[in-house]
């Protein structure tokens, strides 16, 4: 029983296909009726039956003309759909599934490219500062190489780094091992420096000098320890990785369970700044690292190397006869894509489909021959193969199958004609297809924008198109005559070498140029660079051959394969004595013997002290006692250590100089002796075992990175003068830069005794010496004054900063017209300190502390809220976390000159001193009003007042003045004392109270009173006596 959509019951009478409630329904309805008529036969009639027996031998006609039979005898216009069909009918390729030609196999680095993007949009946006670049100096790169090995590597670096020059930017080369390619890197005019390596950098390198790193080679990872370490975290790196060993070896870690090596190795990729592949196959194999910082740079000369180096290995062999073949014999290659997918088989049969008719051109079927460079293949698609070219003519082996992998170049070189037989769109250029392009082969490939973008049909190469395959039949018949190539064939194969040879030089080059040009942030005084399009044309036509021209050719990947294998059994071996050999290497340097009779003599002591203290009376003394002996115990104690030889030697001796650093990458450049100390700016990076000041234990401002940043050397400056004579002792106290060390401007020996008897004598009196100057300052090229050198460290914006910063902490009304910035003047041609290296008297210090400090509050008050929000500083062109500290890295020189110290230089090499802007030329030039101690003290004192009244913090900002170091003044003074005497009231009225409870409290009533009785013999005496 059925129903319709109204629900109602149907008769049975009523037909059923007539229901329906719509108009058009009813010719519908008519229609099928008729249909229904003619299949139960009703008037049928003989002209009918005619034409329906007609109508079907026409459409069995129609499909036997496209039945797979006639179609291997036609041209290649169906579509591959079709064609695939046609195949498995005949038992071909049954096993292959959906077609899948990797169309979405895609690399791009969107994440790079958006940082890119917003950062160029933060610094293009409109700002009402002016800012200007100095460009004093160029661009200073690094660039490290694992060797100078003469191989592919060195040809691509040297080429990238000459047009890199080109266009303006300096660079340091620095290799890990020597080799011949030495000569090439001379030629080309780049200083070398052998770099030493075991298992980290033992060579101490200044980092922070580069603008940026360019690395090379899986082999350069130990370069990559240093610089994942502060103060190097900020230093841009660039790393070039042209190797897939890795790649292939990260299944293997993730068997055998190697997750903590995997781990270091994802650490080590996501250091890297940018990771960058010559090709967009490897960013997809190590995909496992990928951080969002991978980017290709397209171009290598990698395969054009390897023909090089294989035709100068096989000078002098016939490798067609070597490898089976006579000189009749007629050689195909075709090549396939890197990725693997199954339509790939397909589009071998169709090539091979399309090559068949070739065979007509030869005496016999058998000179032809067709190889296929491909990766390993499975049972079935040989199988496959194998049956499909006997389907299309093809004598049984001449359609073999070469695994690319390890004799592709022998097979392309004796190859006549090579064929590219993928279809897919791909990133990067076939690489095999640039290997037979460099043998002189005419190639011919499909109209994929990768190739159409190099080759001209008809110029280097022969282009078909892939929706017309039958192009490639019509392709070798111009190119081949009476079985050889053609004159015309031969002159493309010869055109197509020099471009095989010099492929996508323009493309890496200019790639590597744009890439840093979006990378780098320059400083001020830094030169911008020529832009990727001003390279020469010279430098994008061709890689540097000439260089090489003379050098053997190498294998420059050889030992790849072996530095992984090390660096794998040095992690497995560290990692394994770490986890179970820790205990053990703790106590390996221990002398067992020497250990033994120290615990037995300690022993032996410890009893004859326990034996004497059981002779003697011991006096306890009361709980008050005790614990004020603790606490007193407790106090002078030392927090960390006891006190070693170093500080031991440093009680005596006037001078202390202290190194201010910032993490594990500055241990290199600190010094071991009693004349320095360490102060590092961070709790996590000092030094172990070392009596280093953790400077942000004592001033709890540096715990919060801003203000550790902009302030720099000078947060080491307030944390020691803050309570300064509970870790600085001496009458003279010193700084020295830890990147005075790597400018190798640090004091030698001779210069720290020449310092010593200064300061011992009084030589000079209350003086500032110094011995790192800005005329010989590296940024200072055009030995400008100091105040034009201060500008062109900031922006163009130092006079003015510091101008309104000194109104600001002076009080100087903005109506009234006084130029607040003090005069340095150097007409006399002395010299300036730079780099925060000199020394002063401990009383002059805190002086210039007292100064500083409230200098750099204005500055903060000035700077912090737009630096703060939204990282631009008018001292920068860029955004720095460092917005203001290169003004007071000069600051110390107008201090000292305004107020009246004495300035001389000290020769770190030799210890000479000169005395530097003489007093004598000062007169009328010194503001000594505005710097005297009695006008600092005054205006501190007023600060600390405003600070010790609960002055709120400024709109947005915390208040910096007191944060940085003491709070002291008069009133607090007053108070302190006045809190000392009350307390010491309360104590002694305490001390009253108790003593008066202790002469009211009620005493109990003795109960009796005790006689004490006669002794025994006078008792026995008055008895006797009675008798008597």
């Amino acid at each position: 029983m059925g129903s319709v959509e109204n629900g109602a019951v149907l008769p049975k009478r009523v037909p059923l296909l007539k229901v329906s409630s719509l108009g058009e329904g009813r010719s519908f309805s008519r229609c099928r009726s008729r249909l229904t008529r003619l299949l139960l036969f009703e008037k049928v009639n003989y002209f009918q039956w005619i034409g329906i027996v007609a109508v079907f031998w026409f459409v069995v006609i129609l499909f036997q003309a496209f039945l797979p039979g006639f179609v291997l005898e036609r041209s290649g216009n169906f579509g591959v759909s079709k064609r695939l069909a046609a195949f498995r009918e005949l038992g071909i390729f049954s096993e292959i599934g959906e077609l899948d030609f990797g169309e979405g196999i895609r690399f791009f680095p969107s994440k790079l490219l958006l940082k890119f993007e917003k950062e160029n949009e933060e610094e293009s946006a409109p700002s009402g500062l002016v800012r200007r670049r100095s460009g004093l100096v160029n661009p200073l790169l690094a660039l490290i190489i694992p060797d100078l090995s003469v191989d592919s590597r060195n040809l691509h670096m040297i080429s990238v780094a000459v047009a890199l020059r080109d266009i303006g930017y300096d660079m340091h080369l620095y290799v890990l091992e020597d080799g011949p390619a030495k000569s090439a890197w001379r030629s080309a005019g780049f200083p070398i420096k052998v770099l030493t390596v075991k298992e980290k950098v033992e060579t101490a390198i200044d980092w922070l000098k580069y603008n940026c790193i360019l690395l090379t080679s899986l082999e350069t990872k130990f370069v990559l320890s240093p610089l994942s370490q502060e103060p190097f975290k900020s230093v841009p790196v660039v790393w070039t990785v042209d190797e897939d060993s890795l790649a292939l070896r990260v299944r293997n870690y993730r068997d055998n369970n190697q997750t903590r090596l995997l781990h270091d190795w994802k650490q080590t990729f996501k250091r890297a700044t940018v990771v960058v592949f010559p090709n967009h196959v490897l960013p997809l194999m190590y995909s496992a690292f990928d951080s969002g910082n991978f980017y290709v740079v397209p171009g290598s000369p990698a395969e054009a190397w390897e023909v090089h180096r294989r035709v100068s290995a096989n000078n002098g062999h016939d490798r067609r006869l070597e490898l089976g073949y006579s000189e009749e014999d007629f050689l195909i290659g075709i090549l396939c894509s890197q990725f693997s997918y199954s339509g790939l088989w397909l589009e071998l049969a169709l090539v091979l489909q399309a090559v068949a008719p070739l065979r007509q051109e030869f005496s016999s079927a058998s000179h032809l021959k067709v190889f296929i460079l491909n990766g390993d293949l499975t049972d079935s698609y040989k199988s496959a193969l194998e049956t499909f070219s006997h389907k299309v003519g093809f004598v049984s082996g001449s359609v073999i199958h070469i695994n690319r992998e390890t004799d592709a170049t022998d097979y392309l070189g004796i190859a006549d004609v090579v064929i590219y037989g993928s279809f897919i769109e791909e990133q990067s250029f076939p690489p095999l297809l640039t290997r037979a392009m460099c043998l002189r082969k005419p190639i011919i490939a499909p109209n994929l924008a990768v190739i159409t973008k190099h080759i001209d049909d008809g110029q280097n190469g022969y282009i078909f198109p892939k929706k017309n395959i039958a192009m490639i039949t019509e392709i070798l018949s111009r190119a081949v005559y009476n079985g050889q190539l053609s004159p015309a064939a031969e002159n493309i194969g010869s055109n197509g070498e020099e471009q095989g040879k010099n492929l996508m030089v323009a493309e890496s080059v200019e790639g590597y140029a744009y890439l840093l040009e979006r990378l780098i942030k320059l400083p001020p005084e830094v030169a911008s660079p020529k832009t990727a399009q001003e390279i020469l044309l010279k430098f994008k036509k061709s890689w540097l051959w000439h260089l090489f021209e003379d050098l053997t050719p190498g294998d420059g990947r050889r030992k790849l394969g072996q530095v992984l294998d090390r660096l794998e059994s040095q992690w497995n071996d560290s990692h394994y004595e770490a986890s179970s050999g820790a205990l053990a290497e703790a106590f390996s340097p221990i002398d067992w013997a020497e250990e033994k009779e120290i615990s037995k003599q300690n022993t032996l002591k410890r009893l004859e002290d326990d034996e004497l203290k059981d002779r003697t009376e011991q006096w306890h003394g009361t709980w008050e006692e005790v614990y004020r002996n603790a606490k007193r115990a407790d106090r002078t104690r030392s927090d960390a250590h006891e006190r070693d030889d170093k500080e031991l030697e440093r009680t005596g001796q006037p001078l202390c100089i202290y190194e201010p650093y910032f993490g594990e990458g500055a241990w290199p450049f600190l010094h071991n002796k009693s004349l320095y100390r360490g102060i590092g700016l961070s709790s996590k990076g000092r030094r172990p075992g070392g009596d280093d000041i953790d400077a942000s234990s004592r001033l709890p401002l540096l715990v919060n990175p801003y203000y550790r940043d902009v302030l720099a050397d000078h947060g080491a400056f307030f944390a020691l003068a803050n309570r300064i004579d509970r870790v600085h002792k001496n009458a003279w106290i010193g700084f020295q830069s830890w990147r005075a060390s790597a400018q190798k401007i640090s004091l030698s020996k001779k210069a720290e005794r020449a310092l010593i008897e200064a300061v011992e004598s009084r030589k000079h009196g209350d003086t500032v010496y110094f011995w790192s100057r800005i005329d010989k300052d590296p940024r200072n090229t055009f030995k400008q004054d100091f105040w034009s050198f201060c500008d062109s460290l900031n922006a163009g914006n130092c006079r003015r900063v510091v101008s309104q910063a000194l109104r600001t902490m002076y009080g100087v009304i903005r109506d009234v017209d006084f130029d607040t910035l003090p005069p340095m003047p150097s007409s006399d041609g002395s010299a300036w300190s730079a780099v925060n290296c000199w020394a002063l008297p401990t009383r002059s210090f805190l002086e210039y502390v007292m100064f500083s400090r409230m200098f750099a509050d204005a500055l903060d008050a000035q700077l912090y809220e737009e630096h703060r929000k939204s990282g631009r500083c008018p001292l920068t062109l860029t955004k720095e976390p460092g917005c203001y500290s290169r003004v007071l890295e000069l600051l110390v020189n107008v201090w000292a000159y305004h107020s009246g110290r004495r300035m001389v230089y000290v020769d770190p090499a030799t210890g000479a001193m000169e005395d530097q802007h003489p007093l004598t030329q000062r007169r009328g030039v010194m503001r000594i009003r505005w710097f005297g101690f009695a006008t600092l003290k005054s205006m501190d004192e007023d600060l600390a007042e405003e600070s010790d009244s609960d002055r709120p913090d400024g709109p947005g900002r915390p208040w910096l003045w007191p944060l940085t170091g003491e709070v002291y003044w008069q009133g607090i003074r007053d108070r302190e004392r006045s809190q000392r005497l009350q307390q010491k009231e309360k104590k002694k009225q305490e001390s009253k109270d108790k003593i008066k409870r202790m002469k009211s409290r009620a005493h109990q009533k003795t109960l009796g009173k005790y006689v004490k009785p006669p002794p025994e013999d006078a008792d026995s005496n008055s008895t006797v006596a009675a008798v008597l």
